[in-house]
């Protein structure tokens, strides 16, 4: 008993000792697989990393430069307003074209081809149009309103009720006005529009659909009978992403060459310049995006997903058919 006793302490002793060569023989194990993981990153995986770890470092220094952008446009306005000269903002200075008869009218009877979160973009582009309205007077319609729109805008925006110079209507365009009238406004009609006609109503489909639902607002002015034109864009611009405007930007060039009576100059004063837009003839310069606002909300890597997964997107891309200008609305018309 004594001798089972004694040599109990030396068993367990051996017990941890074995333990600790298993956890020591464990983690070289994990050491070698880390190792061998690092190991087999590509030379793309890798560049990723150190662009991810000096987008992180860089922070401060962005947010730095932000602060001091957003200081030098305060001092800015304080000199203009020292000298006399209203500050009016960027968009705003843009918006003195006298009133006139021609009507703007966008169609919301696209409501049932549209997901929840469509719906909710489209009444963002729609409240645009209404504060841009605001500064021209022009005569406004949103007709066959209702659905989920409609129920967003009580839910979200309830004073859309006691909106002026706006004309909400449930019933279709074409039933409260004059077929003769009416231009639809679509990036498929062959018709290229060159001048605005202020007796007419020129309708916007309101529709934001991410391609899903190709020449339907064409479709929709062929069916009722109605004028069709697409804005003049491919004469004037060139851009470096699809051609394709949301409602909003339909809306403002439209105010915007009442004012100029210039369709370039029309464009490139509405055209976020995400869209690198240029001046036809100097493609050139396609590509040349400003950078003043960055994002701390994603780095900027260029190289996404691995070698193999890069070539075949590469191999569809070049097989992929190029793609006509859609209708559809986030993009919807031009």
């Amino acid at each position: 008993m004594a001798t089972d006793m004694a040599s109990a302490p030396a068993v367990q002793e051996r017990s941890h000792e074995c333990a600790n060569d298993e956890n020591e023989s464990a983690k070289d194990e994990n050491e070698t697989v880390q190792t061998g993981e690092t190991e087999t990153l590509s030379k793309r995986q890798r560049k990723r990393l150190l662009k991810n770890q000096q987008w992180e470092e860089q922070r401060e220094l962005r947010k730095q430069k932000r602060k001091e952008r957003k200081q030098q446009r305060k001092l800015e306005r304080q000199a203009q307003a020292d000298d006399g000269v209203e500050w009016t903002g960027k968009k705003r200075l843009r918006r003195s074209a006298e009133p006139s008869s021609l009507r703007l009218v966008i169609d919301c009877s696209f409501d049932n081809l549209m997901m929840l979160k469509d719906v909710k973009k489209l009444h963002k582009q729609i409240q645009r149009c209404y504060a841009e309205n605001r500064r021209t007077l022009h005569p406004f319609y949103l007709t066959s309103h209702g659905g989920q729109l409609k129920q967003i805008m009580d839910e979200i925006n309830k004073g859309w009720v006691n909106w002026k110079d706006v004309h909400v209507k449930p019933e279709a365009f074409h039933e409260i006005m004059n077929k003769d009238d009416l231009v639809y406004l679509t990036s498929d009609s062959p018709n290229v529009l060159q001048e605005l006609d202020e007796a007419k109503a020129y309708v916007i489909g309101g529709l934001v659909d991410h391609n899903h639902h190709k020449g339907i607002t064409f479709g929709r002015a062929q069916e009722l009978g109605i004028a069709h034109a697409q804005l003049p864009l491919g004469s004037f611009v060139k851009m470096n992403s699809r051609k394709v405007l949301a409602v909003n930007h339909v809306f403002e060039i439209i105010l915007a060459f009442l004012e100029k009576r210039d369709w370039q100059e029309a464009f490139f004063t509405v055209l976020p310049q995400r869209k690198g837009a240029v001046p036809v003839g100097q493609e050139n310069k396609l590509g040349e995006e400003d950078s003043d606002e960055d994002s701390d909300t994603e780095p900027p890597t260029s190289e996404r997903g691995t070698d193999s997964k890069d070539q075949s997107d590469s191999k569809q891309e070049e097989n992929k058919p190029l793609l006509n200008q859609s209708d559809s609305s986030e993009r919807n018309t031009a």
